[in-house]
Formats: C-alpha cells, sequence, structure tokens
C-alpha cells in the first residue's frame, strides 16, 4: 500500500513545473509524456523527465510518469528508454486511455523483459486510467490484468469525449445531474476494490475555484476512492485534508476495534460503544479508517 491522496500531474516538458513538484506535499507525482506534451517536443520531454527523475530531490514521493497512448508511436519508446534510464528512480508507469487488459498485460510483459535484461529488484508498479467507454466495459478485467497494477484512475476529460458528455460536466458546471460521474466514478471503484487495488479520482480543470475540487474530492471519497488528480499546486493540500482520516476520526476508529476485540474473546457478537450499536459490519468497516491512519502514521 502506498499514498495517494493527491497526484500532481506535471507537463514532462516544463523543467520548472518539475523541480516545484518535487518540493511539493503531493503523495504523488506524475511527470506528464501524454496530453501535456506537444507531438514535436515528445524525444526532448523523455530526456527531461529522466532528469528529472535521477537528479531531483523526491523525498519519500511515489515517482510516476505517465506514458503516451498504447495506440500511439510513441508509447513503447517511453517504456522503453524512461525505464531503463531511469532506473530505480521510477516506481510507476500510468497507462492512459486503456481500452481492455490486454492493454496491461502488453505492459506487463515489456516491463518484465526489461527488467530481467537489468537485473531490476524492485518491479516497476501500474496506475491505469479508465477513460473510454470501452474501458468502463471491461473495467473489472482490467484490474486484475496483472499483479503490477495498483491503481485505477477515472480520467472525467476524455472519458466525457468518448460518451458524449457535454465537455461543462468536467468541472461540475452543467447542473442538471447533481453529479454526472456517479456511474463511471461507482464502476470503477467497485472494480478496483474487488481486485484489491486503489481508486483515484481524476482532474478538476477549474484549479480556481477549490470549493468545486473539495466538492468533488468528498463525493469522490463518499464512493471509496483514496485520492484525486491535482492539476495545480494550490489542489494537493485539499485532496490532502480530504482523504486523510482526523485525529477524531482516528480515535474513535482504534476504541471502536479495540472494544469489539475484547468482546470477541468473550463471546459476544455486538457490543455498544458510546451509545453506539457495534457488530461485525461495523467492526468491518472501520479498518478502512485504521488501514489509512497506520499509513499515514497517526
Amino acid at each position: 500500500m502506498r499514498l495517494r491522496r493527491s497526484e500532481l500531474s506535471t507537463p514532462g516538458s516544463n523543467a520548472y513545473m518539475m523541480r516545484k513538484a518535487a518540493a511539493s506535499q503531493s503523495d504523488l507525482v506524475l511527470l506528464d509524456l501524454e496530453d501535456a506534451v506537444s507531438p514535436d517536443a515528445k524525444a526532448e520531454a523523455r530526456t527531461q523527465v529522466i532528469q528529472a527523475l535521477t537528479t531531483l530531490d523526491w523525498g519519500t514521493k511515489s515517482r510516476a510518469v505517465r506514458i503516451n497512448n498504447l495506440e500511439s508511436e510513441y508509447a513503447y519508446q517511453d517504456i522503453i528508454t524512461v525505464v531503463e534510464e531511469a532506473g530505480e528512480q521510477l516506481d510507476i508507469l500510468i497507462l492512459p486511455k486503456i481500452r481492455a487488459a490486454r492493454d496491461v498485460w502488453w505492459v506487463d510483459v515489456l516491463l518484465t523483459q526489461i527488467e530481467q535484461r537489468l537485473r531490476r529488484t524492485h518491479p516497476i508498479k501500474l496506475e491505469a486510467f479508465i477513460e473510454e467507454v470501452e474501458a468502463m466495459l471491461h473495467v473489472e478485467e482490467i484490474a486484475r490484468a496483472s499483479s503490477r497494477l495498483e491503481a485505477l484512475i477515472f480520467g472525467p476529460g476524455d472519458y466525457s469525449a468518448s460518451q458524449g458528455i457535454d465537455s461543462r460536466g468536467i468541472d461540475g458546471s452543467f447542473a442538471i445531474y447533481p453529479d454526472t460521474w456517479y456511474y463511471a466514478r461507482n464502476q470503477i471503484v467497485i472494480a478496483a476494490r474487488a481486485a484489491g487495488i486503489d481508486a483515484i479520482d481524476g482532474a478538476y480543470s477549474n484549479f480556481k475555484d477549490p470549493e468545486g475540487y473539495q466538492r468533488e474530492c468528498l463525493r469522490a471519497r463518499a464512493l471509496g476512492f483514496v485520492g484525486k488528480w491535482a492539476i495545480h499546486p494550490s489542489q494537493i493540500e485539499i485532496a490532502n485534508q480530504v482523504f486523510s482520516p482526523t485525529p477524531e476520526e482516528v480515535a474513535e476508529a482504534r476504541k471502536i476495534d479495540g472494544a469489539y476485540r475484547e468482546a470477541q474473546v468473550h463471546g459476544i457478537g455486538a457490543i455498544a460503544v458510546d451509545g453506539k450499536m457495534v457488530d461485525a459490519a461495523i467492526a468491518r468497516s472501520i479498518q478502512n479508517t485504521i488501514q489509512r491512519a497506520d499509513l499515514l502514521g497517526m
């Protein structure tokens, strides 16, 4: 398990922004070779990303690179060049526009070959974007496609184009539906949870609307997502706060857990804690809070 409360997207062609990202409080920084980089800058961006990974101080952050679409001419070279030259400084590859489990499998096979040649001891992990309608149809198979896969990410921008959704829904300004993304989010988080991996909510495009970003974080957390993309450093603190349990929540969860474990020792199946009934279902539910607290050292 790793922290993914905030995943900061940073253009791989912008050295200044990569330095700022390395110094940020984001749990994970992804250096983007896909949408944030123009076609004529792809090769140079690879070089800049490798330099950033190998020379900057990333602290305890997870270091990720989003490669280009697997159907593009750039993807295979992204994988080979970045993995071979960044070495142990790379933790995760992020795969955009996945359509089926075979896409994840193909990357897994290529990575295995590279790692064997390099004698790499720590395998590269994967995160996969669910941002095409074909992917939504196959999301359960995608979630189980590789032991390298650690998370599914919802991509509302491309998904809105794929499904034909009004683009104003991306930033919540199209208010016919209270939550345009409820179905898509729910499908993704169910598939991820069933596969034992994380679900990450996608970008919120209006970075000058902190209230809107917080609202979407809260909606995602309510469904079981463990974090959200940030496209601007100003969004990091909001995501980290929303996807972290409060000290009061942690204290309550540990109190309930301790009381229920003690009751089980005495053969009692349900108890009352501070006037609330606690049974096996409640005891199981609070483990999510305790696991998050353990990751955060709370």
